[in-house]
């Protein structure tokens, strides 16, 4: 754990002499890396060159990031980026054999969770009976495979495929409705009737950015449980910086690995009192299983330390774990070797370019 949070970019070295240079040292940063920085236009372009004193693998090809230059499919349609993420709007043409894209989409595993939070400070999330119902009440094939267009991996619990640590037997919570009103009705609010007004916290702008799939979500919720759960927005700019005083009973977030390891996921979400565990969670058990985890030297041994935090926190549900991200990307034939590690990095230096 130690030395992934050391290849961490926060943890890069720096030139001191550099840093002290002045406010704005980063705009011509001194690095030892493949690439140095040519050109920043802020909020338009990036300009990367190979580094010629770089100690590895030297890269070839210089990289232009453009930001906001356009809709990036129709820049990538009439050549003017090579590569471009592709959104489920456009993965039917993407994928399309007929078509002229499909020999040149790659796709990439992403150690990243999207989840519905619950907010276990207030009711009725403060009792896990009713967090458990909610998990059981929607159908997440259903929502993987036709609103995410199979473009995600359902999951099951909350450490993504193929990272450390991953348990593909881990015990979900399966979509059953009968059972889902059954833990509802066992609950101390008894019934649906007996909940108090549901509101979950949301990013987006007026009435109208409410996601189709938590639109899916709520239906179930509604046909299942019986309860209506209403959507309150917060500024995207601002959202993931108030969430932790603003959150409602709910909310809907994701989130990717700063580094691949378990603690990145279990620790930072469902620690007592940590700064994104915005579903104020706490479990004095899950808290002394990972402080021994963190500190174990065995390395089976200390994944299953995580194995075992990640099943009790499934089971007591602070969160409904929806899907596992994957990223899409149309690469121009003309670009070899272009590939992104899980945490969304792209290996530029082993990139060639033969135009």
């Amino acid at each position: 754990m130690f030395s992934s949070k050391l290849a961490y970019p926060t943890a890069f070295v720096v030139d001191r002499k550099n840093v002290e240079s002045g406010e704005g040292w980063w705009h011509k940063p001194n690095g030892t890396g493949p690439y140095k920085l040519t050109k920043w236009n802020e909020g338009a372009l990036i300009v990367l060159q190979p580094n010629e004193f770089f100690y590895g693998t030297k890269a070839t090809a210089s990289v232009a990031f453009h930001i906001l230059a356009g809709i990036p499919m129709s820049l990538y349609e009439t050549n003017k980026i090579d590569v471009v993420e592709i959104s489920k709007e456009y993965i039917d043409r993407a994928q399309d054999k007929a078509g002229p894209f499909a020999a040149q989409l790659h796709v990439f595993p992403e150690f990243s969770l999207q989840y519905i939070g619950f907010n276990t400070s207030r009711p009725p999330f403060d009792d896990p009976l009713v967090r458990q119902a909610f998990c059981h009440a929607v159908n997440k094939d259903r929502i993987v495979k036709l609103l995410q267009k199979d473009m995600a991996t359902k999951a099951e619990g909350i450490i993504p495929v193929g990272m450390p640590g991953y348990n593909k037997d881990v015990k979900g919570l399966d979509f059953d409705p009968a059972k889902a009103k059954d833990l509802l009705s066992k609950s101390k609010y008894g019934s649906a009737a007996g909940l108090p007004p549901i509101v979950m916290t949301n990013a987006g702008y007026g009435g109208v950015d409410v996601d189709d799939y938590l639109g899916a979500i709520i239906q179930d919720w509604k046909q299942n449980l019986g309860v209506d759960v209403t959507v309150r927005l917060l500024d995207p700019m601002a959202f993931h910086y108030n969430l932790r005083d603003e959150v409602d009973n709910m909310y809907a977030l994701g989130w990717i690995a700063d580094y691949p390891d378990p603690q990145n996921f279990l620790y930072t979400l469902f620690y007592t009192g940590t700064e994104y565990n915005d579903m104020h969670y706490s479990n004095k058990e899950l808290d002394n299983l990972l402080d021994k985890a963190a500190v174990e030297q065995d390395y089976d041994t200390r994944m299953g330390m995580y194995q075992q935090a990640e099943q009790m926190v499934v089971n007591d549900a602070p969160l409904m774990p929806l899907w596992f991200g994957r990223n899409y990307l149309l690469i121009s034939p003309e670009v070899l070797d272009y590939t992104i590690d899980p945490l969304g990095v792209p290996r530029l230096n082993v990139v060639t370019v033969n135009k």
